[in-house]
C-alpha cells in the first residue's frame, strides 16, 4: 500500500535558514519500518488514532473540565498535517487533512491526520540557537532488510507477498477501528501511557500561544501545514451542526463574569431594537439595566468575557502575509451567519497591515474605488505585528507597533465578533482616549469617547450634530500616551454605524461587505497621513489660481448681475481669481446648457475673465433630466443610447426628481460607458463655454423624493438598521440597480465615482490640472477633488465648527477644503461676515458663496471690505508656502492646513484646540469667533517664541495671551518663509502676484536657525513635478548666515527684492554674496522697536545659491555652520 503513495517533494531551493525547524517526510518513509524496530504498521496507526483522539479530543475536554491553564512539554511533538486532494469539500480543504487509510467518517466527526513529525531532544548545555530538531520515526534501514530486499529466488518473492497481504489486513482493521469509533477510551489511554512511560497520571495539555508576524517561514502549504500545532484538529474536525457547539454556561457562573465586566467595557449585545433580559439571555449575554444616576448610552444587555460566535480552525503563512480560518460557533441572532471566516493579513508597507475579514465561502461586495496601493519598495522594516491566538482560547487578533509594543487595535475576545450577511461587527480596546476623525460629521475634533454613535451614509442635508452628513470617511487617528500616533481605517463603502466608548473602544457595525481595515504604525501624526494617503493616494496638486479667492451666489438670475457683483469687488480692491455660476445660468437647470435668454453673452464673460488673467467654474449636477423632447437633449438621449443611467428594480432607469423641470435620472458611473459618456457631454459644453473648473453638487446622489418618483422600492431590510433614517430618505432605492453592483452597496462611492469620471474629462478636454469640488466625499477623495463643508448657516456657531471640519479633512487626506463664507443660507450681519472673511481668507480653499441674499464683500459695507481685502492681501502674500505645501502633500502625504498636534503631539493640552489651526509646521492661525469680540485669547505652544507675522513683533512663548484681529496670524521661531506681494495698485489676482518679486521672512529659533523652501512650477501644467519642470530651492539661517540651495531648476523663479529678519539686535552691517549692502544695489534698514532687519532695493535671482550676512555691534560678521531644521 504504501508504494502506490507518492512521495511529497522537498523544496530543495529554499534556503537552509527559511525552514530550518522542520523536515518535510513522505508517506513512504514512515510505512518503511526495520525489522528489528518495535512499530509496525498497526502501532503506527495506533500512533495517529492515538493522537487524533487522545492528544487533541482529551486534553481539550480536560481543560474544560479541570480548568487548568494550557500547557506542553516543550519536547512534545509538533503535529502536521498533509493536505487533501483537490476536489475536496471546503471544510477538508480547510483542516488541510490526509487520510491514509481511508475517508473522512461523519459518524465520529474525526477528520484524519497524519502525524509525521517527532521533535529531536535537546541535550543539556546544546545551543539555544535555531536548528534542525526533528527527526523521521523510522531509523535508518539494517543490513538484514536490505539482505532481505535483494534474495534472490520464488521462495522469498511468495512469502514477501503474504507479509504484504497481512499487512494490508491490519492496515485496514486498524483504519476502520479509527474511522468507526469502535476503539475505546481504555484503548487510548493504553496508548499514552506507552508513548509517555514517565508520566502516567495526566496527559499534557497543549500549549497555548500566540503566532508572531512576521515569522519568516517558507512552507509549502499545499503539501504539508506545519501552522495547525497543538490541539488545532480539534477544531478541523467536521461536526454535527445539529448539536450546538459553542461554550454553554449556567446562570450563576455567567452572572458572576458579568458582575466583574466594568460599565466602559460593556459591549453592546442588543444595538438596536428594545433590549430584554429573555432575549438577551436567549444569546447568552449580559444582562444589567443601569441606575437612573448612570448616564445614557451604557448597555443594559453586553458580551460576557469569550463570546465565541466563531472559533479557529487553522492558520497559514508565508513572509509577508497570513491566512486564518475561523468557523461558526455560535449564531449571532443575525440572519445568514457565516459558516466559514477567513481573515487575510498583508503586509502593505513597512509602516501599514491589511486585516481583510469576509466569507471564506461565498464572494461579497468590496468597494472597486478607492484602489489600494501596495507600496512600490521592498518590505525590509516592518513597524507592525499581528499576534493571533491559535489554540483556540480566543478569537480576533492584536495589531502592535514593534518599536515601543504599545496594542494599538486589540480585538482579542473583544465584544461579539459578528459576521452575517447584513451584519458585520467588530470591536476593539485602543490605547488612548484621544481620537480624531470619523466623519463627515459636525463636532468637536477631538471625539468624544463617552459613549457616542457616529452614523455614516452620504447625505444630502444641512450640517447639523449627532446626523450623517455628506461624507463617510470610516478613518481615525490616534494620539497615544507620550504622543506617538497611528491611524485605522475600515475600506467599507456600507451603511454603518462606528461606536466608541470610554474603554477606550471602538465598534465598527456594517450592514454589507466585508471587513477591510488598514492600520498605520505612524509613530508620528504626520507619519500616519503619509502612510493613509500612500495607500489610498497623494493628494492633487491643484492649479496655482485655485488658491485665489473665489466668489459665487446661488441665484445670480442673470449674467448682469453676475457681471456686477464680480465689478463691484474687483473695484474695491478685493483679490480675486474666480468667478463662479450656480445652476441658474442653466436652461430650465438642465445640465450642460446655459439660459441663452438671462445668461445670453456667457461665453464671452467668460472670455473676457480670461483675458483679465481670472478664471471660471461652473456647478454641475448628476441628475439629468428625464422631462424633455427626445431628441432635442443630448444628455439623456445619449444616455439612453449608451445604457449609462441606474436601473430600478424592473430594470428600467429609476426616475427621480432633482433642480430640473420633471424627472430626473441618475449616471451609472460603475458603467463601462459611463466615463466616455461624461466625457462627451462636458465636452460638448466647453465647446460653447471655454470653463476652468467644475463643481460636483448633490452627488451623494441627492434626491427630493424618497427612492423613486415613480414605482416602488423593494423592502429595505436590514437586521441592523444604523442610527440614521431609511436608507431611501433623500436619495435612491437601496435596490437600485448600478453595474458594479446594488446601489446600497455604492451610494456612499457615488460622489467618489463622479469626480473620477470627471478628472478625466477635464484632463482630456483642457490638457491642465483639473480643478474639482465635491459636496460628497468618501475616503481617497483627496487624489481627485476638493471639498467644501455644504450649505451651512450665517450664524455664529457655524462659523466655529468649519474649523474642526477643516481639521477632519486634512486627516483624510483631502487638503483642498472650505467653506462657504458668511454662510449659505440666511442673513448674515457685517460683524459676522467680517469676522468670517478674516477666518475664510485663511481656508485653503477660499470661497465666498450665499443664497439669496449677497453676502459678497462689496455688498457688506465698508468695515468688511477693509477687513477683507487686509486678510486677502496677507492670504496672497502668502500663497508661495501654501503651493510648497500642496506639493508636499502631492509628493510626500503632508498637510497644509493641520491641528496643532501635528507639531507637538506630546503636549496633550493642544490635543482639545479646535479653534486655531497651523498654516505648515511654522504660521498659526487664531480667528475670533465670538460675537461681540474684539480679541482671542490662543495657546502659543512649544518652547519657540511666536511673532506676529505682519509686523515680527514678539507675542508669546509657551503660554496663552489675548491677541487682537492684526495679531491673529502668527509665525514661530526656526522658519523662513517665501512670500510674493501682490500689486499695489490694480486688481489682485494670482495672474499679475506670480511675476511680481518674491520676499522672505527669517524667523530665528532660540539657537539662531531657520529654515525653508520654495517649490515653484508654471502653476497648470499636469506632471510638472514628474517631468522635471520645476524649481525647488531651500534656505538655511546658521546665525547670521542666510543661504540658499538650488536642489532642482526646472522653470524660472522671480527673483527676490526683500528680506526680514526677526527678533535681531542691532545691525551695523549688511553683505550680499560677499559685496557690502549699499546704494543703489542694497540697502538695510534696523527697527529698534520691533527688532526687524529689513534687506531692501536688492534683485537676487535664485537660480544660484545666494549668501548674505549681517554683524552686530557685539561680534562683527558672525559665520557658521549650515543646520537644516526638520518641520
Amino acid at each position: 500500500m504504501a508504494g502506490n503513495m507518492p512521495k511529497i517533494p522537498y523544496k530543495s531551493d529554499k534556503s537552509r535558514d527559511d525552514d530550518e525547524d522542520y523536515e518535510i517526510v513522505s508517506f513512504e518513509d514512515f510505512c518503511d519500518k526495520s525489522p528489528n524496530c518495535k512499530t509496525d504498521l498497526l502501532t503506527l496507526n495506533d500512533n495517529i488514532n492515538y493522537r487524533l483522539c487522545y492528544e487533541s479530543d482529551k486534553t481539550a475536554k480536560y481543560r474544560e473540565n479541570e480548568g487548568e491553564s494550557s500547557s506542553r512539554d516543550l519536547e512534545s511533538h509538533t503535529e502536521t498535517s498533509l493536505s487533501g486532494p483537490k476536489n475536496v469539500t471546503f471544510k477538508r480543504k480547510l483542516s488541510n487533512s490526509f487520510a491514509p487509510f481511508g475517508r473522512f467518517n461523519g459518524k465520529t466527526n474525526r477528520g484524519p491526520l497524519f502525524s509525521g513529525v517527532i521533535p529531536k531532544p535537546r541535550n543539556e548545555g546544546e545551543s539555544s540557537s535555531r536548528e534542525h530538531r526533528y527527526q523521521r520515526f523510522s531509523e535508518s534501514r539494517n543490513i538484514f532488510q536490505r539482505a532481505w530486499e535483494h534474495f534472490p529466488g520464488m521462495g522469498s518473492g511468495v512469502l514477501g507477498l503474504l507479509l504484504l497481504c497481512a499487512l494490508c489486513i491490519g492496515a485496514w482493521w486498524a483504519a476502520s477501528g479509527a474511522m468507526g469509533g469502535t476503539w475505546g477510551e481504555e484503548h487510548y489511554r493504553k496508548l499514552w501511557e506507552r508513548a509517555h512511560p514517565d508520566n502516567t497520571k495526566k496527559p499534557p495539555t497543549p500549549l497555548t500561544y500566540e503566532k508572531i508576524l512576521p515569522e519568516h517561514r517558507y512552507h509549502d502549504h499545499n503539501n504539508l501545514s506545519t501552522k495547525n500545532k497543538g490541539n488545532a484538529t480539534e477544531f478541523t474536525r467536521r461536526r454535527d451542526y445539529n448539536k450546538k457547539s459553542y461554550m454553554e454556561r449556567t446562570p450563576e457562573i455567567l452572572k458572576e463574569m458579568c458582575e466583574k465586566i466594568a460599565d466602559n467595557m460593556r459591549f453592546d449585545c442588543f444595538p438596536r431594537g428594545s433590549p430584554n433580559e429573555k432575549d438577551c439571555v436567549n444569546r447568552g449575554c449580559c444582562w444589567n439595566p443601569v441606575t437612573l444616576e448612570q448616564k445614557d448610552g451604557i448597555p443594559y444587555c453586553f458580551f460576557p468575557p469569550q463570546y465565541d460566535t466563531f472559533r479557529f480552525l487553522n492558520m497559514t503563512e508565508d513572509k509577508h502575509s497570513t491566512t486564518v480560518f475561523y468557523e461558526k460557533a455560535r449564531p449571532s441572532g443575525y440572519p445568514d451567519d457565516f459558516e466559514f471566516a477567513r481573515i487575510d493579513i498583508k503586509y502593505l508597507s513597512d509602516e501599514v497591515v491589511q486585516i481583510k475579514i469576509y466569507d471564506a465561502e461565498h464572494n461579497r461586495y468590496e468597494p472597486p474605488y478607492p484602489e489600494i496601493a501596495m507600496v512600490p519598495k521592498p518590505l525590509t522594516d516592518m513597524k507592525l505585528r499581528v499576534k493571533i491566538p491559535e489554540d483556540g482560547s480566543g478569537i480576533g487578533f492584536k495589531v502592535i507597533r514593534d518599536s515601543d509594543d504599545v496594542v494599538i487595535f486589540d480585538t482579542e475576545d473583544v465584544g461579539g465578533l459578528i459576521l452575517s450577511d447584513m451584519m458585520l461587527q467588530l470591536s476593539a480596546v485602543l490605547p488612548t482616549h484621544h481620537i480624531f476623525g470619523l466623519g463627515e460629521r459636525r463636532a468637536r475634533f477631538m471625539i468624544d469617547m463617552n459613549w457616542q454613535t457616529f452614523a455614516l451614509y452620504n447625505r444630502d442635508r444641512k450640517p447639523i450634530e449627532n446626523a450623517n452628513l455628506y461624507g463617510t470617511h470610516p478613518f481615525y487617528m490616534g494620539i497615544e500616551p507620550g504622543g506617538n500616533a497611528h491611524g485605522v481605517f475600515l475600506l467599507n463603502s456600507n451603511a454603518m454605524d462606528v461606536v466608541v466608548q470610554p474603554a477606550p473602544a471602538i465598534t465598527f457595525r456594517a450592514t454589507g461587505g466585508v471587513l477591510n481595515l488598514l492600520v498605520m504604525a505612524g509613530p508620528t501624526p504626520a507619519a500616519v497621513l503619509q502612510q493613509y494617503t500612500a495607500i489610498l493616494g497623494r493628494p492633487a496638486l491643484p492649479p496655482y489660481w485655485a488658491l485665489g479667492f473665489h466668489l459665487c451666489k446661488f441665484n445670480y438670475l442673470s449674467l448682469n448681475a453676475t457681471r456686477d457683483v464680480w465689478k463691484r469687488n474687483r473695484d474695491a480692491g478685493i483679490p480675486f481669481d474666480v468667478q463662479w455660476n450656480d445652476i441658474d445660468y442653466m436652461k430650465n437647470r438642465n445640465d450642460f446648457t446655459y439660459d441663452e435668454e438671462r445668461f445670453a453673452g456667457l461665453p464671452d464673460f467668460v472670455d473676457e475673465l480670461h483675458k483679465e488673467g481670472m478664471r471660471y467654474v461652473m456647478i454641475i449636477d448628476p441628475g439629468i433630466s428625464a422631462s424633455q423632447k427626445p431628441g432635442t437633449y443630448p444628455p439623456y438621449d445619449r444616455g439612453i443610447e449608451m445604457d449609462v443611467f441606474i436601473k430600478n428594480n424592473t430594470n428600467q432607469p429609476l426616475l427621480g426628481k432633482v433642480w430640473n423641470e420633471g424627472l430626473t435620472v441618475y449616471p451609472d458611473f460603475t458603467h463601462p460607458n459611463a466615463t466616455a459618456y461624461w466625457v462627451e457631454m462636458l465636452t460638448a459644453y466647453y465647446k460653447k463655454v471655454k470653463y476652468d473648473g467644475v463643481w460636483i453638487d448633490m452627488n451623494e446622489p441627492s434626491n427630493f423624493v424618497d427612492g423613486t418618483a415613480v414605482g416602488h422600492c423593494g423592502p429595505e431590510v436590514l437586521p441592523y438598521r444604523p442610527h440614521m433614517d431609511p436608507l431611501a430618505t433623500h436619495t435612491l432605492c437601496a435596490d437600485a440597480k448600478h453595474h458594479g453592483g446594488l446601489h446600497k452597496d455604492l451610494h456612499n462611492i457615488y460622489g467618489l465615482l463622479e469626480a473620477r469620471a470627471t478628472n478625466y474629462a477635464l484632463s482630456e478636454i483642457r490638457g491642465k490640472r483639473p480643478f474639482i469640488i465635491s459636496r460628497s466625499s468618501f475616503a481617497g477623495l483627496g487624489r481627485l477633488a476638493g471639498h467644501w463643508s455644504g450649505d451651512i448657516s450665517s450664524a455664529w456657531h457655524d462659523m466655529r465648527m468649519t474649523v474642526p471640519e477643516l481639521l477632519n479633512f486634512a486627516i483624510f487626506g483631502v487638503p483642498l477644503m472650505g467653506a462657504d463664507i458668511c454662510g449659505f443660507t440666511g442673513d448674515a450681519t457685517p460683524e459676522l461676515c467680517r469676522r468670517w472673511m478674516q477666518l475664510g481668507a485663511f481656508y485653503p480653499f477660499s470661497r465666498n458663496h450665499n443664497s439669496d441674499t449677497s453676502k459678497d464683500p462689496a455688498s457688506m459695507g465698508a468695515a468688511v471690505v477693509r477687513a477683507s481685502r487686509r486678510a486677502l492681501r496677507l492670504r496672497y502674500r502668502l500663497l508661495p508656502l501654501y503651493y510648497t505645501l500642496f506639493w508636499r502633500a502631492h509628493v510626500f502625504g503632508g498637510s497644509v492646513v493641520r491641528p496643532l498636534f501635528f507639531e507637538w503631539s506630546d503636549n496633550e493640552a493642544v490635543y482639545d484646540i479646535d479653534d486655531q489651526f497651523m498654516v505648515g509646521p511654522y504660521v498659526m492661525v487664531t480667528p475670533i469667533l465670538t460675537e461681540g469680540a474684539t480679541y482671542a485669547t490662543p495657546y502659543f505652544p512649544g518652547s519657540q517664541l511666536w511673532y506676529n507675522i505682519v509686523d515680527g513683533a514678539f507675542l508669546a512663548k509657551n503660554t496663552t495671551r489675548n491677541v487682537t484681529e492684526d495679531q491673529t496670524v502668527a509665525v514661530k521661531g526656526g522658519a523662513i518663509l517665501p512670500l510674493q506681494e501682490p500689486p499695489v495698485h490694480g486688481p489682485v489676482s494670482t495672474s499679475n502676484t506670480r511675476s511680481s518679486p518674491m520676499q522672505l521672512i527669517v524667523i530665528p529659533s532660540d539657537m539662531n536657525k531657520a529654515f525653508g523652501e520654495l517649490y515653484w512650477d508654471d502653476g497648470d501644467s499636469p506632471n510638472t513635478y514628474d517631468e522635471k519642470k520645476y524649481s525647488h530651492i531651500e534656505f538655511y539661517l546658521n546665525r547670521t548666515n542666510l543661504t540658499s540651495v538650488v536642489k532642482w531648476w526646472g522653470y524660472g523663479v522671480p527673483p527676490i527684492n526683500n528680506i526680514t529678519v526677526f527678533a535681531q539686535p542691532a545691525v551695523t552691517g549688511v553683505t550680499y554674496n560677499d559685496y557690502p549692502c549699499e546704494k543703489p544695489r542694497c540697502q538695510y534698514a534696523y527697527i529698534p522697536k520691533t527688532k526687524v532687519l529689513h534687506i531692501y532695493n536688492i534683485n537676487v535671482s535664485m537660480d544660484k545659491a545666494i549668501n548674505i550676512q549681517w554683524s552686530y555691534k557685539q561680534n562683527k560678521r558672525v559665520a557658521g555652520t549650515f543646520t537644516r531644521l526638520s518641520g
